[in-house]
Order: structure tokens, then C-alpha cells, then sequence
């Protein structure tokens, strides 16, 4: 299934994208961190809506927003998590490059969660190095805490498409990362999320990334350094994941800043980040020179 979570004539609600129309899930829950919350039951009584549903709303009429617009916890992130990504970013300061021993983790802030078409707000008085990067969004769907590799899986309710966008001014600049990956407007996520039953092999996925139509990043997820099992067992270790916490995977190669001469983001632009199987996320850059 894919679940939204829209605003239709100024009422927001959760549903169930069905073609090209949404079957309102309200009555079964607020909004989608209950839904997560409720399990396999609460998937249950979407399938039966969906079942007895006639007709829905028609999707064009209907904003989408995040699946999760306002996530529990910080979103957590892998970084350098594609070897062709890690050549990149160490060859961008003349460095030598080496793969990680462990997942580098580092988070967003909630507030930087925006939509699958919201703008992406370009302030050169806080920053003029707005970078691209598409991810593959886990969304756990259950409490676990020292997770094995081997049921890591069983934990995950669905996955959706994110773009880390990174001020890379503020995060060169920082000791750490969180400034400049927690700008407003700067996790666009969506446009649903696709249910873990959906997605079987979520490690043969495309990802790629374009900005004004030209692709910026074109690779697959099978290029992870650390796949999702031993991405969920290292975070699980000694610390609770919960329902509804969201995962990025790591972007691949590609990104704005280790281009030769570097490229950012600028008012005008419309990044388009896109997962095979999931869908795509269409941002335009909004602000001043």
C-alpha cells in the first residue's frame, strides 16, 4: 500500500493512495504515527477500508505532505554509505579515501521535514551552499532494542524517498553535521510511504536525482556499505528504535560539492529525487540571490 498524509479543503488526514485517488483513513487514525503505532492490526483495518471504499478523493485535488510531518525523534542518517560517495567527499578535500569501519550517524532535526513538492527555502544570508542528496527512507514500524541482523527486517514498517539537502558551508564549517542538515525545509520526504510488503527487495532499488532535469545521481541501493539489517542492528544495540522513527540509508555518488567546479542549489531550481518502486519528490528553490 501507499499511505499519505494530505490536506483536502483545509482538513488533514491520513490515507490510502489507490490509482489516482485517496481513500480517507481517518477513522482509523489521526494521523500516520498512531497508524504505525497500531501494527499489524492497524494495516489490517486499512485493507478493509480500502476493500469497501467505492470511490476516493481524487489525488490532484489533495496537497501531499511528509508521511510523517512532524516525526517523534530527530531523523537519523547514515553518512558515507556508498563507497563511490566516500571516493568523492574524501577526493573533494584532497584526501585519501577510506570506508567506514562502523555507520556514521548523525541526525535532522524534525523541523527540517517538509513535503514532497514544498519549497526549499534559499537564505545566502544563512547559507549559499545548498546541496543534494537522495536517500532511501526506512520507517520502523515496531519497538525494538538489540535487534540481530537477521530479524532487523521484520521491524521495518515501509520505506519513502528523502532528500538530505545539506548546507555544506555550515556543516564544513561545524564539529558537527546537525547545523547544517537541520535548516527548515531541507528534508523533503514522500510523496508515501510504500508498505514493507510492497517493497520485498529493497536493496535492487534506483535511486537517482536531478535537478532541472538533468541527473545529478543515478545509482542503486545494492551499493550500500551497510545494508538495512546491519544499519538497524547497530543503531538497536543498547538503544530502543520506536515506532515511526525514520532511517536514511545514505546518498550515493553524485552529490554538489565534489563536482569539478562544485554545484548548489539556487532560487529557481526544481530538484526532483526519485526511488524506483516508491516514487518521486518534486522541490522547487525558493529565496533570494
Amino acid at each position: 500500500m501507499r499511505l499519505v498524509t494530505f490536506v483536502h479543503h483545509g482538513r488533514t488526514a491520513i490515507g490510502a493512495v489507490i490509482e489516482e485517488h485517496i481513500i480517507d483513513l481517518g477513522h482509523i487514525a489521526p494521523d500516520m504515527l498512531t497508524l504505525i503505532e497500531k501494527g499489524v492490526s492497524g494495516l489490517a483495518q486499512v485493507r478493509t477500508a480500502v476493500a469497501a471504499a467505492p470511490t476516493g478523493i481524487p489525488l490532484h485535488e489533495t496537497t501531499l505532505l511528509a508521511p510523517i510531518p512532524t516525526p517523534r525523534r530527530n531523523i537519523m542518517c547514515l553518512g558515507l554509505n556508498y563507497a563511490e560517495h566516500v571516493k568523492e567527499s574524501y577526493g573533494a578535500r584532497g584526501q585519501q579515501a577510506k570506508l567506514p569501519d562502523v555507520p556514521i550517524i548523525f541526525t535532522k532535526a524534525t523541523t527540517a521535514v517538509s513535503g514532497p513538492t514544498a519549497p526549499i527555502p534559499y537564505d545566502q544570508t544563512i547559507t549559499t551552499e545548498l546541496d543534494w542528496e537522495v536517500e532511501l527512507a526506512v520507517i520502523i514500524g515496531q519497538a525494538g532494542k538489540n535487534i540481530g541482523p537477521h530479524e532487523a527486517m521484520n521491524f521495518i514498517f515501509g520505506y519513502t524517498v528523502l532528500n538530505d539537502i545539506s548546507a555544506r558551508d555550515l556543516q564544513m564549517r561545524g564539529k558537527q553535521y546537525f547545523k547544517g542538515k537541520s535548516l527548515d525545509g531541507t528534508c523533503p520526504m514522500g510523496p508515501w510511504i510504500v508498505t514493507a510488503d510492497e517493497l520485498p527487495q529493497p536493496h535492487n532499488l534506483r535511486l537517482t536525482c536531478r535537478v532541472n532535469g538533468v541527473t545529478k545521481q543515478d545509482s542503486r541501493t545494492e551499493f550500500m556499505i551497510f545494508n538495512i539489517p546491519l544499519t538497524i542492528a547497530y543503531l538497536s544495540g543498547g538503544m530502543s528504535l520506536l515506532p515511526g522513527d525514520i532511517i536514511a540509508t545514505g546518498t550515493p555518488d553524485g552529490v554538489g560539492f565534489a563536482r569539478t567546479p562544485p554545484e548548489f542549489l539556487q532560487p529557481g531550481d526544481v530538484l526532483e529525487s526519485e526511488i524506483e518502486g516508491i516514487g518521486t519528490l518534486r522541490n522547487p528553490v525558493i529565496g533570494d540571490r
